[in-house]
């Protein structure tokens, strides 16, 4: 080979690296684009199925938060706990906000979730400290995606079965896992209809108990399609005083697939008497 054919054949490869690298580019910002795409185009879809990936995934921690404002008043309360998604069992531990003072008022209470129950330990309000309360949570005006001062990480999710409009934002890390972030609003009536037999009455509860059926949301999904965080935006009228309380309840779920094992409380450890208004 001469001299000018070594420096066209040096020449073509030259060329053909780097067309092959703007290939390579081109073709993993195509599919990257491609994807988002995906993802935008079924962003109902894909929220619809969340509560699916959670009973897939068995079971998990979770972690609660729950805002209130009224008034020019704020109060949060905080949960730590596990949750059973196919036993359609939790426990949380639910800490109520300080006094003014600094000091708490009240003891964490115990809360166990079930399907159309909860139960709640430390209840106060003249009810004895070993003895449970139990709630019918369809007899609850806003089905106890409120009242417990935590909502039931299952029925939050099963909300999303009722998704009419979702926008997917992007992706983005929560507690070093990447996720995927989407911002719609739901229908409880639409979620209730949808919901397993454990969650229709609390969701179709709360759809006529809370000032609009309408729940604003952002979501946060795994790679698997579980829900790593929720949030959630409710209202609803002040029985007592004139005006609407809104509500920003938001779940974080992690550590799928540990061990949960929940037990309800038995029929003798229910208190059975008046429990003193407040």
């Amino acid at each position: 080979m001469t001299e000018r054919q070594h420096r066209q054949a040096g020449g073509s490869v030259v060329v053909a690296a780097v067309l092959i690298a703007c290939a390579c580019a081109t073709s993993c910002s195509g599919s990257g684009a491609t994807l988002d795409d995906a993802r935008a185009a079924d962003a109902v879809g894909t929220l619809r199925r969340a509560a699916d990936a959670l009973v897939d995934a068995g079971s998990s921690k979770a972690s609660t938060s729950m805002e209130m404002a009224t008034g020019g008043t704020r109060v949060t309360i905080r949960g730590e706990g596990v949750y059973d998604y196919r036993g359609r069992l939790g426990r949380l531990k639910v800490l109520l906000p300080q006094d003014p003072a600094g000091t708490s008022e009240h003891l964490p209470i115990t809360e166990l979730l079930a399907p159309g129950a909860l139960f709640m330990k430390n209840r106060g309000a003249g009810v004895p400290a070993d003895k449970w309360v139990r709630v019918d949570t369809a007899t609850l005006s806003d089905g106890n995606l409120v009242t417990g001062g935590a909502t039931d990480p299952f029925a939050a999710a099963e909300v999303l079965r009722g998704t009419m409009t979702a926008t997917y934002v992007g992706t983005t890390e929560l507690a070093g896992t990447e996720v995927r972030h989407y911002r719609g609003t739901a229908d409880l009536a639409a979620a209730a209809k949808s919901a397993s037999d454990a969650n229709k009455g609390v969701l179709a509860a709360a759809a006529k108990g809370f000032a609009t059926a309408a729940v604003p949301f952002d979501v946060y999904l795994d790679d698997q399609g579980r829900i790593r965080k929720i949030r959630h935006r409710f209202s609803f009228t002040n029985g007592q005083r004139q005006g609407t309380v809104a509500v920003a309840s938001t779940t974080l779920l992690y550590d799928f697939g540990i061990a949960t094992d929940v037990r309800l409380p038995a029929a003798r450890d229910i208190y059975a008497g008046e429990i003193a208004e407040g």
